[in-house]
């Protein structure tokens, strides 16, 4: 079975508080361009992100979210200088935190930059058809001119709110020249 394979460039999301707290009293996210997965949307709104040893400006992904989270590559932490572990989106406890910086204030967070797991977006009836479950750790092969290369430890993340997609981050993305339309072969 193949998917397409997207590249996840770094991100934040936030709270409702957070949002308030960065750009001002009733700010709302400003959707400048629809993503691959249904609802979810890259935002006008920016922030830097502060860590020990650097800082970055960085594109909020809307809606706004239950807890604040910073994705990032681990090039990424490495400039910020924060350990930031390799987790599943949403999975930020016991994290490290780190400075949001926005037009309006800045705030804290004292959990949530990761490094996302690479994992593959499916909804119940794509995963029936490749014959995988929620969670199931899977390899993707990547065809690419001169650096083909097979990733594995790739969750897979099922939802009937999802679309198809594999999504890895910018690091993953340069080792097997992942650029334009790209597909993947599954191997369970």
């Amino acid at each position: 079975m193949k998917v397409l394979v997207e590249t996840s460039a770094h991100h934040v999301h936030v709270t409702d508080e957070t949002l308030e707290a960065l750009f001002g009293k009733g700010a709302t996210l400003t959707n400048k361009k629809d993503l691959s997965q249904p609802g979810q949307f890259a935002c006008v709104e920016k922030v830097t992100v502060v860590g020990p040893r650097g800082e970055m400006k960085m594109s909020i992904l809307g809606p706004t979210r239950s807890k604040d989270q910073v994705e990032i590559s681990l090039t990424d932490a490495r400039k910020l200088g924060i350990s930031a572990p390799v987790k599943e989106s949403g999975c930020v406890e016991g994290t490290p935190g780190c400075k949001l910086v926005g037009p309006c204030g800045e705030c804290e967070i004292s959990e949530g930059v990761i490094v996302a797991k690479r994992h593959i977006h499916f909804t119940p009836e794509n995963a029936k058809e490749c014959g995988v479950e929620d969670k199931q750790i899977v390899s993707v092969k990547i065809e690419s001119d001169g650096r083909s290369l097979t990733f594995d430890d790739v969750v897979v993340r099922v939802s009937e709110s999802y679309a198809p997609a594999m999504h890895i981050d910018t690091d993953e993305s340069n080792a097997a020249m992942a650029s334009g339309e790209i597909y993947g072969e599954i191997i369970v």
